[in-house]
């Protein structure tokens, strides 16, 4: 195991990490994702990155459903930064990397996101943005259609038991440790 560099956090369960598969839980997970709100919390209502990332695995094929459950899972520990903001943030792609990998690694994916994914993820957010967004100055530049899926937002510990029980659908060999 390699060295830890800089300081590391506490999770909800309270457990340590800084980006080691072995400190990847998918408990930590769900429990973040479930309390933060997509779009920085700019849409309509609360609507939780869980929430989103369950909509995308159910859109997908059962070989890249799981890829879809966690590929937002580095905002577990990063945050759910806008995509327009992160380019300005130095370091963030870095970290954001270094804890995929370890978030890969931990549940057995490939190393890269399956582009299958990328274009679930974005017919996603077509959704979102018809459903739970306000009307905006200009249009988005929306690479691929609405998915056609309803959103009905959930609070946190709905969207947390949707999280977990999609994870145990899909993983039923790994343990969850509460």
């Amino acid at each position: 195991m390699s060295a830890r560099r800089g300081d590391w956090m506490q999770t909800a369960t309270g457990r340590q990490f800084w980006p080691r598969p072995s400190e990847v839980y998918i408990e930590d997970i769900a429990h973040s994702l479930a309390h933060q709100c997509r779009y920085a919390g700019h849409c309509l209502s609360f609507y939780s990155v869980a929430q989103h990332s369950v909509i995308v695995s159910d859109a997908l094929p059962l070989e890249f459903a799981l890829w879809g459950l966690l590929h937002d899972a580095s905002e577990a520990y990063l945050v759910d930064v806008p995509r327009p903001v992160k380019p300005f943030l130095p370091g963030y792609k870095d970290a954001e990397a270094a804890v995929m990998h370890a978030i890969c690694v931990r549940f057995g994916l490939t190393l890269e996101m399956p582009k299958t994914v990328k274009v679930a993820d974005e017919r996603v957010l077509a959704d979102e943005k018809h459903q739970l967004m306000a009307d905006g100055p200009c249009t988005w530049k929306l690479r691929y259609p609405p998915l056609g899926v309803r959103i009905d937002p959930l609070p946190p510990e709905e969207a947390k038991a949707l999280f977990l029980a999609r994870f145990r659908e899909l993983a039923p060999n790994e343990v969850i440790r509460g």
